[in-house]
């Protein structure tokens, strides 16, 4: 290749400058100088790598071919067929036959497109500010033996034009990316702590509610036990038929204060398990309903529920529970399904019956729905409820399995 006169290489140069100037972004910058980095040293393929934070991935941007070095970001350094330039064990990388070089295929390296786009004479040379690699620009032709060190040391000077400019780039992005974080932390926060106290709230008023059933049922019947057998103790006899009433109601205010117990406390569950604490939850409400609904329940989880947190089981248990009861009392179903699945992504809960829908139902238990995106939200699970596609309604709990998502919620129509 023929040397280029110092002051037209000096243009070009100051060229790259200029069009960088007001670049905003990585991609549209490296297209902005491939025609004039293409008068200094010519290409097929031009590209610049970034390293992101933290100096174990790195992306590509790159111009002339498309391949899948830019399509497919963000790359493992460690397979970059690169990898010793960018870790700064050598200080370029010049090569005749890319196709042919030991040193761009190595066990691991994603060196697929050299081969499928021919990229044969390849120049790379690192991008440093302040002695730090911040990633590397490489320059590719199909045509074999094409550079030389003439090569390199021009496309060192124009590394050395657009590192700092990338290295701006990238410590935006950076802080950028950072911002973004940071405000999801604290929207999760707010969430989390929202929830908390619609879960407080929540628990409260079933804490009244257990007062108000104690009050008006349970001590209402010990209190008349308590006045019969005050009034018994006045006779001179008794009789086996005289306590048959008094027996009689010491066994419905029993069941009643075991009905009160099991529902502040899901018993079945811990001695169980939670398909079993499902299933059994689903019957009784169908039976003290007293409607003709069938009611099935498919678990496929084999026991990975009863594996995790306690308080995520139960809270799991709790929205299910709700789930079953607004199924039951509001959607005015002839069947009920009860779905439990365990995926490599996580574990899903689907209740879905085929009633009156959404619009109609949520009227009557909307208190209900938020107790269950409240549970949800605390365990970092994922609620959705939507209408399905014949009639009827479909509640999710989505639990991932990291047991670390983003909470969502959703309400919508399904598709």
């Amino acid at each position: 290749m023929l040397k280029m006169a110092p002051s037209a290489l000096l243009d070009h140069y100051l060229g790259i400058s200029r069009l960088l100037a007001g670049q905003l972004e990585f991609r549209s910058a490296i297209r902005a100088v491939a025609a004039e980095i293409a008068h200094i040293i010519p290409h097929d393929h031009l590209d610049v790598c970034i390293i992101m934070h933290g100096g174990k991935y790195h992306t590509a941007y790159e111009t002339g071919i498309e391949t899948a070095w830019g399509n497919d970001p963000p790359a493992l350094v460690s397979n970059s067929p690169i990898r010793s330039l960018l870790w700064g064990e050598t200080s370029y990388l010049l090569t005749d036959d890319a196709c042919a070089d030991p040193r761009f295929d190595f066990e691991g390296a994603f060196f697929r497109p050299i081969f499928e786009q021919g990229l044969h004479s390849r120049i790379h040379v690192p991008l440093k500010v302040q002695g730090e690699i911040i990633g590397a620009l490489s320059c590719s032709s199909h045509q074999v033996g094409l550079y030389s060190l003439d090569d390199v040391a021009n496309g060192q000077a124009i590394a050395d034009l657009l590192a700092p400019y990338f290295f701006a780039l990238r410590t935006a992005e950076q802080a950028q990316q950072s911002a973004i974080v940071e405000a999801e932390v604290r929207a999760r926060e707010e969430g989390l702590r929202l929830g908390a106290l619609k879960l407080t709230e929540a628990l409260e008023a079933e804490r009244q509610r257990i007062g108000m059933d104690l009050h008006d049922q349970t001590l209402a019947d010990l209190t008349r036990l308590s006045r019969r057998l005050e009034r018994l103790t006045h006779e001179p006899e008794l009789s086996g038929e005289a306590l048959e009433p008094l027996a009689r109601s010491l066994q419905h205010c029993m069941q009643d204060l075991r009905q009160i117990i099991e529902e502040a406390k899901p018993s079945v569950l811990q001695l169980f398990g939670f398909a079993e604490a499902v299933e059994n939850h689903l019957g009784r409400s169908i039976r003290d309903s007293g409607a003709t609904i069938d009611g099935t329940i498919i678990d496929k989880t084999h026991g990975v529920i009863d594996q995790l947190e306690p308080s995520v089981s139960v809270a799991l248990f709790r929205i299910t529970q709700e789930a079953i009861n607004n199924a039951v009392r509001h959607a005015q179903a002839e069947t009920i399904t009860v779905s439990l699945s365990d995926a490599p992504d996580g574990v899903l809960i689907e209740v879905v019956d085929d009633g009156i829908g959404i619009d109609k139902a949520r009227r009557r238990h909307g208190g209900g729905i938020n107790n269950m995106k409240t549970r949800a939200r605390l365990i970092s699970a994922r609620f959705s409820i939507a209408e399905t596609t014949r009639r009827g309604t479909r509640i999710s709990i989505h639990l991932p399995r990291d047991l670390h998502p983003q909470p969502h919620i959703t309400i919508g129509q399904e598709t």
